[in-house]
């Protein structure tokens, strides 16, 4: 195994460990170690099909904590927003998108008597539904909106992860079926091999049991206050690369 193709493996086993334990900032992470290494529809693809196969994975094993009214008011609101996109066409800058996903983590440190976002909310959730899959159709980027439904939310932790992965299978999915055949091109199969893309998949598999193992051991309260504080961090990450299209 080569040395790229090593860390895309190890990538794959630490992120979906993550993404286990607090249903997000996995698969954000391991976008960003792709997108280093390998070309963007090649990055789109394999991290499309390593993410897809985590969360789905994911699903099964919480399934029976999946909150099935509020998937259904997301999904009644990514339905709404395809329609819509399919007749507007808008197309906003990189710096705009960044600054506007770096800003949005304040409401998590708002007052709860100002705002309190609460996926458990079927009109929060539908609007959630709408704008998370907006910001998708124009800039491949959901999970940071959608994070913000859970972070006040009184769903148990498990609840969170099983009804989240349920979304984000839903989104990679799509990318699979628009850019999975990239995959199997000569190109991408130069730059990862099959069998590595699929020991990706495979470690994805088993870092998600390793990681709801570990979700089994922390309690309601530390997993909220944690996702709170990497939902922040993820803020930041976008505002410094705002900063630098703005004045690199």
């Amino acid at each position: 195994m080569t040395l790229s193709s090593a860390v895309i493996v190890l990538a794959a086993l630490l992120t979906s460990i993550l993404s286990g334990i607090f249903g997000m900032a996995g698969g954000f992470i391991l976008m960003g170690v792709l997108a280093a290494m390998l070309p963007a529809t090649t990055t789109l693809a394999l991290h499309g099909v390593i993410q897809f196969a985590s969360n789905l994975w994911r699903l099964l094993l919480h399934r029976m904590h999946v909150v099935w009214h509020v998937l259904i008011h997301f999904g009644l609101g990514a339905g709404a927003a395809m329609g819509l996109f399919a007749l507007v066409a808008f197309t906003p800058t990189k710096w705009l998108l960044f600054l506007i996903l770096g800003i949005t983590p304040v409401l998590v440190w708002l007052p709860e008597r100002w705002l309190r976002l609460d996926a458990l909310n079927p009109l929060h959730a539908l609007a959630g539904g709408f704008a998370s899959t907006g910001l998708s159709l124009v800039s491949g980027v959901s999970g940071p909106l959608t994070d913000l439904l859970f972070v006040n939310t009184n769903m148990t932790r498990h609840s969170v992860v099983a009804t989240k992965a349920a979304m984000q299978a839903i989104g990679h999915a799509s990318k699979i079926l628009v850019y999975g055949a990239v995959l199997l091109s000569a190109p991408s199969r130069a730059a990862v091999p099959l069998p590595t893309a699929a020991a990706a998949v495979a470690v994805s598999m088993a870092g998600i049991v390793i990681g709801g193992r570990i979700l089994d051991r922390i309690s309601d309260l530390h997993f909220k206050r944690a996702r709170r504080w990497i939902v922040t961090a993820i803020g930041l990450t976008f505002l410094v690369q705002a900063a630098a299209l703005a004045f690199g």
